[in-house]
């Protein structure tokens, strides 16, 4: 919804948003549904562990859910998807593609090997599917409804590289309650390289800061009213404060509410700043 504000369009009808919901949360709640992510020293996977009935009930429904959403959509627009350009369908692809490519293996001689397993790339592979759904299918949506081929300007550029830059320091924070798991089973993220320290400073700092310094350099370039890049600045400021707060050890809630909560907020501060300042 946030892209749609940011970039001008009219917002996608309800379906779009029930079925990219469903879909998203059954896609990462199957990786934690299943006995080899099962972890006494993850909290979550624990979780799903214990309660795996109650979750097979709730991943029925939400596919159930995805397929009659998606199935109403594609004979809502199934004549104007064969008329989507090549560039569009590529768009399409190249998301999901990267998500199934995340744990399926990328190498027919050893099934173990997939994106997720290249630790410093695992954070990047994340935050380019999550900002491909979020950034371009919206405007590849609205393609469908009124037949306009959308154009990749600056202001869709900003807007993608700004998302890629703010998740992918929230999956690399996100990284740090899997330490010791990562650490065990070898897999070789940022932390478990160059540790908690070292990481905070050296990756997660300088990254937001080229994030929020980029932001307003285009915001005053564009001549965005003052109030607008200021309250779209709290995300990252609290980015900053959040980064800075994960010095010491803190509990699985915090990862969830706190760090996966920073990207509401983003959206929120998004869609207020053109609501009431544009």
């Amino acid at each position: 919804m946030e892209t749609n504000f940011q970039l001008g369009v009219t917002l996608n009808p309800a379906l779009y948003y029930l079925f990219l919901f469903s879909t998203s949360v059954w896609y990462y709640t199957k990786s934690y549904n299943s006995e080899s992510s099962f972890n006494q020293l993850n909290e979550r996977s624990y979780w799903y562990k214990t309660h795996k009935k109650q979750v097979r009930y709730s991943q029925a429904i939400l596919i159930i859910t995805a397929i009659l959403a998606g199935t109403i959509l594609l004979f809502q627009y199934w004549n104007a998807i064969w008329n989507l350009h090549l560039f569009d369908w590529l768009l399409l692809m190249i998301f999901p593609l990267t998500a199934l490519l995340y744990y399926e293996s990328i190498s027919p001689k050893n099934p173990a090997h997939n994106l997720r397993s290249i630790g410093w790339l695992k954070p990047f592979v994340i935050s380019f599917v999550w900002t491909g759904v979020i950034s371009i299918y919206p405007l590849i949506f609205k393609r469908l409804e009124n037949g306009n081929q959308f154009e990749l300007d600056s202001m869709v550029g900003w807007f993608f590289i700004k998302n890629f830059i703010f998740i992918s320091i929230l999956c690399i924070l996100f990284d740090i309650k899997d330490y010791a798991a990562d650490h065990n089973s070898q897999l070789k993220t940022f932390v478990v390289r160059f540790g908690l320290r070292k990481t905070l400073y050296f990756i997660i700092f300088p990254m937001a800061l080229i994030g929020f310094f980029s932001f307003l350099l285009f915001t005053l370039n564009h001549h965005f009213p003052i109030i607008r890049i200021l309250i779209n600045s709290i995300p990252f400021i609290l980015l900053i404060i959040v980064t800075w707060s994960m010095q010491r050890r803190k509990s699985i809630l915090y990862y969830l509410a706190v760090i996966d909560g920073l990207m509401l907020i983003k959206a929120a501060c998004g869609i207020t700043g053109v609501l009431l300042f544009k």
